[in-house]
Order: structure tokens, then sequence, then C-alpha cells
């Protein structure tokens, strides 16, 4: 069995299966008192069709039966727990080194503004007690409803996450997340000034959805099918009619409006799929560097630290700059962290400040009345 460093280093396992529904992602990260967190090790397990299928048809129910959650769920935590026995595995490491999984479950819908007058909640589907008993680690869950009980939108949580990782810099600093819902993170250079985050709209859900419509593959790689069409200014226009691209900060989306049928309901039915491909790019482009505008209204200098899954879209990036050219691109992997793997850390991140009793969110991303500690504990 593999030895550890000794104390005070600690290692936590992290799960994120996002908006995309590809897979689940497991990370394992070292954390000590006097540096940033440590990426340590990853894997990714795909996600069955079948669970997939069973996963999209829930967040695009009006109703479900107990009976289809619970199916659902137990699959998904099965899942989760084969990741985690993976690594595990593959790093020659007991449950008993690692101080706890941070689960993030998979988000079914976010209502932080509630609907029709109703209350605000978000869903994610999870079991920590099984996801305990299936690994014998402690896990930690539940990380969102806390924030929103406390009048926050409960996302984006990352970016208290992207302020320990890193830190302040002499540059602004901006990192944005290109996974199912694109959403940015400002970290400025003065300590004075509290960091600044939001959701601004769609980034690989809708884009992955049209091309599954047409091909048998969850999504275009590198932007090449985008790349192939024409911008459709017209139908760009109308996808930016959407309410929520003026609403203003604090704001989070998902899946439960950003869908194939919102998609279809701007469509006249004359235009050509990989146009409406390459308009769906030019969407996430046009509304992240509108976001960015907002948070740096003079469009200054800054360093952009681009992550998840949209990052390797060449075309996609390739637009980002276009819209954005005062900006220097990077990658997270100048820091250790390569582009598919910061989320997944997060939740790792927020199991440590929930085991020791530390916030994990910020009042000035999701609008919360307070800093909060998150989660709840299932010990192994």
């Amino acid at each position: 069995m593999k030895t550890l460093p000794t104390a005070p280093t600690l290692y936590y396992m992290g799960l994120m299966s996002g908006t995309s529904l590809d897979g689940i992602d497991a990370a394992l990260i070292a954390i000590t008192p006097t540096a940033p967190p440590r990426l340590v090790a990853t894997h990714a397990e795909p996600m069955p069709e079948a669970l997939h299928s069973a996963l999209l048809t829930l967040c695009n129910a009006e109703q479900v039966s107990f009976a289809q959650l619970a199916l659902a769920e137990n699959a998904f935590c099965h899942l989760q727990a084969q990741a985690i026995n993976t690594l595990l595995a593959q790093q020659d490491l007991s449950p008993s080194q690692i101080s706890a999984i941070g689960s993030h479950g998979q988000t079914i819908e976010h209502a932080p503004d509630g609907h029709s007058g109703g209350p605000a909640y978000t869903l994610q589907l999870d079991n920590p007690s099984l996801l305990a008993e299936l690994t014998g680690c402690t896990v930690v869950a539940d990380f969102r409803r806390r924030d929103l009980a406390a009048g926050g939108q409960a996302a984006p949580l990352a970016p208290a996450f992207h302020q320990a990782l890193f830190g302040r810099q002499t540059v602004e600093q901006l990192i944005l997340n290109l996974g199912g819902i694109a959403n940015v993170t400002w970290l400025p250079r003065h300590a004075d000034q509290p960091a600044l985050g939001f959701d601004t709209g769609p980034a690989n859900v809708l884009l992955d959805a049209w091309f599954a419509k047409h091909y048998p593959s969850r999504f275009d790689q590198n932007g090449t099918w985008a790349k192939s069409g024409q911008v459709d200014s017209a139908l760009l226009v109308r996808f930016l009619t959407e309410p929520f691209f003026r609403q203003p900060p604090p704001r989070s989306t998902g899946r439960e409006l950003f869908h194939l049928t919102w998609l279809k309901q701007h469509l006249t039915g004359t235009e050509s799929p990989e146009d409406v491909q390459a308009t769906l790019a030019e969407l996430t482009a046009i509304s992240v560097a509108e976001g960015i505008k907002h948070l740096l209204p003079d469009n200054q200098p800054a360093t952009l630290i681009a992550c998840g899954g949209g990052a390797h879209n060449a075309y996609l990036m390739a637009r980002l700059a276009h819209h954005l050219p005062n900006a220097t691109f990077t990658s997270p992997s100048a820091y250790g962290w390569p582009e598919d793997w910061i989320e997944a850390g997060a939740f790792a991140w927020f199991a440590h400040q929930r085991l020791h009793h530390l916030p994990g969110n910020l009042p000035s991303v999701t609008g919360a009345s307070g800093l909060r500690v998150l989660g709840g504990i299932y010990s192994r």
C-alpha cells in the first residue's frame, strides 16, 4: 500500500458530473496549510448511454415518479463509486487515507428564483449515504442548498475555489469555465475588492444537444462542424432576446432554461444545421464577452484562464479571442491543473472546507447574506 506524506497534508477526492452529462470526473487533491490545492491524480468514468438517457429525461420532465428517481439515483451512485474505487486502486490507496469525498451529484433542476411565485430550489440527484457504503470513505454532499437558504443563487460555487487556487496576481484574472453552462470569475488584483462571478449563459449544453441530434456522437470535436457553417445574424438576434442575458448578477442558470425546445422556438425551419451550430458557438462567445465587459467595463487587459470541456473547442476559443481582443488566454495547466479537472477538484476542496468548518461560498458571487459552511457530512 502506498505511503502518503504525513500531516499536515490532507487528501480529498472530488466528484463532478456537469450539465453535459458526459460522465463522472473524479479528482484526488492534496491540501496543505501553506500552498494552493494540488492536483494529484484523476479518473474519468464515462456515462453509459442508458444512464445518460435516463438523466436527460429527468432533466426535461414535467413530472417524474419516485421509482424513476430512485432507479436513476442508484445507477448514478454506483457509477460514482466505480470512479472513486478505480482511482483509489490506480493510486494504490485505501479509503482510510482519504479525508473525505466531495460529491456534487447530478443537477436535475436549478431554480434559484423559484417558479410561478414558488420557493427557490435546486435539486441534485445524489445518495451520499450509499456512496459512503460503497467506497468506505466519508462523504460530504448537498453543497448548494445552504447558500440558497441564505438568500443566494447557490451557483456558481466554483469562484471560491478559483480564489483559493489561483490567488491574486499583479494583473486582473478571469477564470472562464466552459462546461454545459459558461460562468466567469473575476479575481481583482487589489485585495480590497471582492471576487465576482456569475453564469453568462449556455456553453456546451446547446452545442452538444444540437450536434447529437444530427450525429451519433455527443459533441462537436474541436468545433469542426460549427466552423463549417456560417453565423446566422438574424437567428443570433433572436437568441439574444432571451431575458436571462439582460439579468444583472447575481445570476445562474442551467438546462431547465437552455435546452433543445428553447433552441427550436427560435428557428424558422429554413436554417441549415451547420449554420445553427455556428450561431450557437457565436452566442456563447458573445454572451461570455458581454459578461466579462460587465466585470471590466473599460475593456482593460486581463489574463483569461479557460477551463472545462469547451476549452478544447478550437472554433469556440477562436471566436472568444475575436470578441475579447484585450484578453491574454492561458491554460490552468500552467498552475498544475489541466482544463478538465477544475470542477471536480473544487468539490474535493469544498469537502475540506466543510470538515474544517470553513465557508465555501462567496456572497459577492451568489448574493447570499453572508459566508456559509456548505454541505452535510456522511461518515465512513
